[in-house]
C-alpha cells in the first residue's frame, strides 16, 4: 500500500510542473493498459492550478486514455494467446501485476461480453472499475472493434469532462466531494442509465 501512496504523490507532484499536461496525456495512455494510478489525481490537481482550462485538461485526458484503451485491445488481439490458444507469458505477466485481474475474471469478462458489449465497456469507462482489465480482454475476445472504440470515449469522456465541469464550476471545494463520492456517484449514475435501458427494452419487447 506503501508502494501505491508513494506513487499517488508521485503523480499529484506534476500538476505543479509545466510538464503536467504532458505527464497528464502519457499516464492516461499508461493506465487504460497497465498503469495502476488513474489520471484522474493529475487532471483534478491541474485543473484546480488553473481551473479555465479544466476542459482542455479533460480532453488531454481523453485523448490519451482511449488511445491507451487502443494500445490494451492491441495488447489483448496480438499478445495475449500464445501458438497454442493459452495465455502466453505477457499474460500471465498482466495476471500478476494488476490487483484483481485473474484467470477466472478474465473469462467471467466474457460472459458478460456476451450479455452487455456496449455496457461493460462503457460502465468500466466512466466508473472505478480498472478500465484496463475491459481494454486487453475486449482485444482477447476479439469484441467489435468499433463498437468498442465508441463506448470508450462516451465511458471516458463522460467521466473526465463530468470532473473537469465541477472543478471549473465549483473550484477547490468540490475536491473533498470529488475525493468522497464521486466514485460511488458513477457507479449509481451507471447503473440507473443501464437499468433505463432494460426497462425501454422490455416495454418495446
Amino acid at each position: 500500500m506503501k508502494i501505491l501512496k508513494d506513487l499517488y504523490d508521485w503523480v499529484l507532484s506534476w500538476s505543479n510542473s509545466r510538464w503536467g499536461p504532458v505527464v497528464l496525456l502519457l499516464m492516461a495512455i499508461a493506465e487504460a493498459s497497465f498503469f495502476p494510478i488513474p489520471p484522474d489525481v493529475l487532471l483534478i490537481g491541474l485543473a484546480l492550478g488553473n481551473r479555465k482550462k479544466a476542459f482542455y485538461y479533460s480532453s488531454i485526458c481523453l485523448l490519451g486514455s482511449v488511445s491507451g484503451g487502443l494500445l490494451g485491445y492491441g495488447i489483448g488481439t496480438y499478445l495475449w494467446w500464445n501458438k497454442n490458444s493459452q495465455f502466453s507469458n505477457l499474460a500471465l505477466f498482466f495476471f500478476n501485476i494488476i490487483p484483481g485481474f485473474n484467470e477466472i475474471i478474465f473469462y467471467e469478462i466474457q460472459n458478460r461480453y456476451e450479455l452487455w458489449d456496449f455496457w461493460i465497456i462503457f460502465t468500466a469507462g466512466f466508473t472505478p472499475i480498472p478500465y484496463k482489465i475491459i481494454t486487453i480482454s475486449a482485444g482477447a475476445f476479439d469484441i467489435n472493434f468499433i463498437m468498442f472504440f465508441i463506448a470508450s470515449i462516451v465511458g471516458r469522456g463522460g467521466r473526465f469532462f463530468l470532473l473537469g465541469f465541477l472543478i471549473w464550476k465549483f473550484g477547490d471545494p468540490i475536491k473533498i466531494f470529488i475525493d468522497k463520492y464521486f466514485n460511488l456517484l458513477a457507479i449509481i449514475f451507471t447503473l440507473l442509465l443501464i437499468g433505463g435501458f432494460i426497462i425501454i427494452n422490455y416495454f418495446i419487447d
